[in-house]
């Protein structure tokens, strides 16, 4: 797939109706996938955000409600990821003469390191495209929804929005020019994950990150990510859990989170295929072969967190490959 944008001028065909409102779901994900930092993601089947999108008579975008955010995000449009990558869309085809009123509804925890931005961004592109009768290929939107990255992190990366709207597994294996491809997977694998509620902000959790490598290290992480794409394409559960290790990111950013390499271990010998940080975390998250290995874990690393007097959030859930839907 690659960032080529059709010509959307008049997305709707002949005979086709344009939606008056619609109702969108779409899914958190998981980047980085523990040795693939900033190229590798993939979705869940929850949490995920919520958007309702209206056509209104006037033209412009505005933004009458968001819920599940304790007022942490901005009703300006100018401002906010969704009216924002939206415009973006819309000055593409040429329909900044459309009116449109957003309500946002977080279903998800803002700074979990589960693609809180990218799952607001996605389902509001999805929504305005699937509002206009657009049925192109969905890939081209994930221009726009990188935009809604650089507003929210400075970074306008793809390993969560290209998960969260393409479903799946996926590989950025480029950003100049974008080239996104769609990875298989073994479909026995679960995923566990649980959030703890510390305060891990993206921008900052970026900028710990080491700047200068050594080369074995290098060379470390390149055979790991090597491993981990053929794992998931030979459906090897066992190359997958070995190659899944980081020796360049987890080091530093595991400091962040509490407690890390304690909670890997316990998942580990409780069944884990693989212990890793969703995205810059807190969130952490663990493969395991089955429904139920996943759940004890969850349960297992939640208590452990109360223990240590943190909340936390869990969730269980295969890899989604259907990526946003259409709620009603």
């Amino acid at each position: 797939m690659s960032n080529d944008i059709k010509d959307l001028k008049q997305p709707a065909k002949a005979g086709q109706k344009q939606l008056d409102s619609i109702h969108v779901f779409a899914p958190a994900t998981v980047a980085n996938v523990v040795c693939g930092f900033d190229v590798l993601g993939f979705a869940v089947n929850e949490p995920g955000d919520e958007v309702i999108m209206r056509v209104t008579d006037k033209p412009g975008i505005t933004i009458s409600k968001i819920t599940g955010d304790d007022g942490r995000l901005p009703l300006n449009p100018a401002k906010n990821t969704v009216s924002v990558s939206v415009e973006h869309y819309l000055r593409s085809i040429d329909r900044l003469d459309i009116g449109l009123d957003i309500e946002l509804h977080k279903k998800m925890p803002i700074g979990s390191g589960l693609g809180s931005s990218s799952a607001s961004t996605v389902a509001g592109l999805f929504a305005i495209k699937t509002l206009l009768g657009d049925d192109t290929d969905p890939s081209t939107l994930l221009p726009f929804a990188m935009k809604g990255e650089e507003m929210a992190c400075g970074h306008g990366h793809a390993d969560n929005v290209a998960p969260a709207l393409l479903g799946g597994f996926v590989l950025i294996r480029s950003y100049e020019p974008l080239d996104v491809v769609r990875l298989p997977h073994p479909a026995g694998l679960w995923c566990a994950i649980v959030f703890p509620d510390v305060d891990v902000p993206t921008r900052e959790a970026r900028q710990i990150i080491r700047k200068n490598i050594q080369m074995k290290d290098a060379v470390t992480q390149w055979g790991n990510i090597a491993g981990l794409v053929s794992g998931l394409f030979m459906q090897d559960i066992d190359l997958i859990g070995r190659s899944m290790k980081d020796v360049l990111v987890e080091p530093v950013r595991s400091m962040l989170i509490p407690d890390f390499y304690l909670m890997r271990e316990m998942a580990m010998e409780m069944g884990a295929v693989s212990f890793g940080i969703s995205g810059s975390g807190p969130s952490v998250f663990a493969f395991t072969r089955d429904e139920e290995t996943a759940k004890r874990i969850t349960q297992k690393l939640q208590q452990h967190l109360t223990n240590i007097k943190i909340g936390s959030n869990g969730y269980v859930s295969t890899i989604n490959d259907a990526g946003p839907r259409v709620l009603g």
